[in-house]
């Protein structure tokens, strides 16, 4: 008769494989509701260096709309708010894999690299999109199956700046075929940019690292105007504080979605969790705390449609 402790170990050998076979490391798990709660502390997922939304202020503190709602959330449940932040992979479905239901392999913990971080419980700032939800690789098989999206919090928008030293007004994207205008490199208004009005626009696009360094070269006057996602345009022209610098009204045609919602994501073995943290959230943008929230950050705010009725 086996004796409990070899069953222990062929037991454990067992968790082992199949931990090795799904290509995760022993403790790297997104963690279910009671697990949470238990814990006494939850990761919320953060993008890194990332105002207004995610970023770490002078003084070493998080700080941004979804750090803040991040808060709201563990405050919520009782529990202790852990940022886990994120660096961009290549592709929203990487970064899903990476920090929600797989984990990278590189991922290790300094004080014990055999052991792998934490994921995150919940990420914020992803897509509230049936037809991203559901897309499927080339082989037919669904790419997001691992995740559940939910909970959309804010509609985001493109958005374009310019600088009325240099432009009286921004009627259409035609203007630039004159003037430069700087955008994020590898974003989507940079790519957009490169192919609209049949690539005209091309030879005026100034790429830079970010929005913030954009609007920097449009304070120098290097561009003319800056495009970028609506609450990253209002975050800079609040700090850029400057009389010149004024919003753009204009449309962008053929560039896709105009607007889309931005929600969040957990494991899709963790929809408990989904739900609770989904009432905590309804209830701020019901109780008009998220658009305050919002107007705070002096961002403008608008309701997911879902809420509009």
């Amino acid at each position: 008769m086996k004796t409990k402790a070899a069953y222990l170990l062929r037991s454990l050998g067992w968790g082992w494989l199949s931990l090795l076979l799904s290509g995760l490391s022993p403790g790297l798990m997104a963690r279910e509701y009671d697990h949470v709660i238990a814990s006494g502390h939850i990761y919320i997922g953060l993008y890194r260096d990332f105002p207004p939304y995610s970023f770490v202020d002078e003084q070493g503190q998080p700080r941004g709309v979804d750090v803040e709602i991040g808060q709201h959330i563990a405050a919520g449940l009782g529990v202790e708010f852990r940022p886990h932040w994120i660096t961009p992979d290549e592709n929203l479905e990487d970064d899903l894999r990476n920090h929600v239901w797989k984990g990278h392999y590189l991922d290790k913990d300094e004080a014990n690299p055999l052991a792998a971080k934490h994921l995150a419980d919940v990420m914020l700032r992803v897509p509230y999109d049936r037809e991203f939800s559901y897309m499927r690789d080339s082989t037919g098989e669904l790419i997001n199956e691992q995740v559940v999206m939910f909970a959309p919090y804010q509609r985001e928008r493109w958005q374009l700046a310019y600088d009325r030293r240099q432009l009286s007004e921004v009627s259409t994207l035609a203007l630039f075929q004159y003037h430069p205008i700087g955008v994020e490199i590898d974003s989507l208004p940079a790519f957009y940019l490169t192919s609209a009005l049949q690539g005209r626009l091309r030879d005026q696009a100034r790429h830079y690292p970010n929005v913030g360094q954009a609007f920097q070269a449009m304070q120098a006057q290097q561009v003319a105007a800056v495009m970028g996602m609506g609450a990253e345009i209002d975050w800079q022209l609040r700090q850029a504080n400057n009389p010149d610098f004024a919003a753009g009204s204009n449309a962008f045609p053929l560039i896709g979605k105009q607007k889309w919602d931005i929600g969040m994501a957990v494991k899709h073995t963790y929809r408990q969790l989904g739900y609770a943290v989904e009432a905590i959230v309804e209830q701020m943008i019901l109780s008009g705390e998220m658009a305050a929230l919002f107007q705070r950050y002096g961002l403008h705010y608008e309701l997911p449609p879902m809420y509009s009725n």
